[in-house]
């Protein structure tokens, strides 16, 4: 691992401080992890291996982000704004499903480079998994199904909060 690799990986981790300290569901705040995952994909993808097992190694690894994703989502408070639109705020909950999902990719990494190296070359050979390319494409994507669906989510749930509020003022 480069000090790339972990400078990406903490940034990555340390997205949970402004969800925690709350802030409106601008287009910037709700998009900026999106990005952000999404130039690390551009830093690491190289390719997206299909031989063997790599497809459901991504399907399973795209399920649990996506899964992170919505708990994340709908573990974090969404209140209206006075100004319309809406504030959201990470608890605990929120907080510690997306430290498991970002944080969890890095221990990976750190694991498979380092003392485990030889164990995730034999569960890799045991289930057809064709290499590190095929575990990096499927973190990324797993970063990216967390990210996707916890925006997704959240949005969806301040459209309702806001047409609601606005049928109760108008109501």
């Amino acid at each position: 691992m480069t000090i790339i690799d972990y400078l990406i990986s903490t940034a990555l981790v340390l997205l949970v401080i402004p969800q925690i300290r709350g802030s409106k569901m601008t287009m910037i705040t709700v998009v900026r992890p999106v990005v952000l995952v999404a130039a690390a994909a551009a830093y690491y993808l190289r390719g997206v291996p299909t031989q063997g097992n790599d497809v459901l190694l991504d399907v399973l690894l795209v399920a649990l982000g996506t899964a992170l994703g919505v708990g994340c989502a709908l573990t974090t408070s969404i209140t209206p704004g006075e100004d319309g639109i809406p504030y959201a705020k990470a608890g605990a909950a929120a907080a510690i499903l997306w430290v498991v999902g970002m944080a969890g990719r890095f221990t990976f990494q750190y694991y498979a480079n380092h003392s485990g190296a030889q164990s995730v070359i034999n569960f890799s050979i045991k289930h057809q998994i064709t290499g590190s390319e095929a575990w990096t494409t499927a973190l990324i994507f797993m970063a990216l199904s967390e990210v996707v669906s916890r925006l997704i989510v959240m949005r969806i749930r301040g459209h309702l909060l806001t047409t609601t509020a606005q049928q109760a003022t108008a109501g």
